[in-house]
């Protein structure tokens, strides 16, 4: 990696993924195994979401969320969780409102150009991060020593996102709102969803969480080798 990205010397593991596979239990639970801060990537773009639906801004503008992106300042605390000009997002970045706007507003080049750097500086400042989102390990992290894809049946991503927010009965209704992200996030021009070539994938219908990062901290420990 150049200087101006990572140091050499910092261990980045970078998690990619579709919606709704389990990217974010997994990541926080193998950064504690690792002993590592954990880089939730997609949370910064729903922060910047949340101040673009605060600015009453159209998230389909890409000038003014990347303004707006510009303006206000993302950073992530200790334990993982975004901080949006210096507070703490909490829940606010998982509404329903932000869910709707969030693949607009992080696919504007604009956008994406002020949060990358963000991404990079949180990983620079140790021995390194676990990263997760959906370009980890294409855009953000290219050159990381570890590289994953976790992936799942529509389904079963759909009935996790439905546990997730309890409401087991909207299962059908959201497993259409993910083939929708999915189409979205897939064939947006800049830093697209996709699975990089030297990324380990991981099938993880049926497992759980624990058992996912069970199965990365096994890859971990033979060298992290790829397949």
């Amino acid at each position: 990696m150049s200087a101006e990205r990572v140091s050499s010397r910092a261990m980045i593991v970078a998690i990619d993924g579709p919606a709704g596979v389990g990217k974010s239990s997994v990541a926080r639970g193998l950064a504690r195994a690792l002993a590592l801060p954990f880089l939730d990537t997609g949370a910064m773009y729903r922060a910047i979401t949340l101040a673009v639906l605060r600015a009453e801004a159209d998230p389909t503008d890409g000038e003014a969320c990347g303004a707006i992106a510009r303006a206000v300042s993302v950073d992530v605390a200790s334990d993982g969780e975004v901080l949006l000009d210096g507070v703490r997002s909490g829940g606010e970045v998982r509404s329903p409102a932000v869910d709707a706007a969030v693949s607009p507003v992080s696919a504007h080049p604009e956008v994406r150009r002020e949060i990358v750097p963000v991404q990079r500086a949180v990983a620079a400042r140790g021995a390194g991060v676990v990263a997760e989102g959906r370009d980890t390990t294409t855009t953000v992290f290219p050159d990381a020593e570890h590289k994953f894809y976790l992936t799942a049946s529509p389904t079963e991503r759909a009935r996790r996102r439905a546990a997730q927010v309890g409401q087991p009965e909207r299962v059908g209704e959201i497993e259409g709102e993910l083939a929708r992200r999915d189409r979205q996030d897939s064939t947006r021009a800049t830093s697209p969803l996709m699975q990089a070539s030297d990324a380990v994938v991981v099938q993880t219908d049926g497992l759980s969480a624990e058992e996912v990062v069970g199965t990365l901290l096994e890859r971990l420990g033979g060298g992290g080798s790829r397949s």
